[in-house]
């Protein structure tokens, strides 16, 4: 959705939704899942636009957790 890809704007974005929430959060594209409470992690995804993204989360508010993330996405982590 945001035409940079995932830079490191749209990762902290993730990253500060993904603190928002008690769950164990992952997100990941074409590999293995990484910590979405972990920027550097994040920024390893090297995304670029049109990648499709992998979202994950274990834990009480693993739902809410998932829908924020994707709502982020879908607005173009606001940018």
């Amino acid at each position: 959705m945001n035409p940079a890809g995932l830079h490191a704007r749209p990762c902290h974005a993730l990253v500060t939704c993904a603190l928002g929430f008690e769950s164990e959060v992952r997100v990941g594209a074409d590999g293995p899942l990484v910590n979405a409470k972990s920027i550097i992690e994040l920024m390893t995804l090297g995304a670029p636009c049109g990648t499709e993204l992998v979202l994950e989360a274990e834990g009480a508010d693993e739902e809410a957790a998932v829908a924020a993330l994707r709502a982020l996405i879908a607005g173009g982590f606001g940018e």
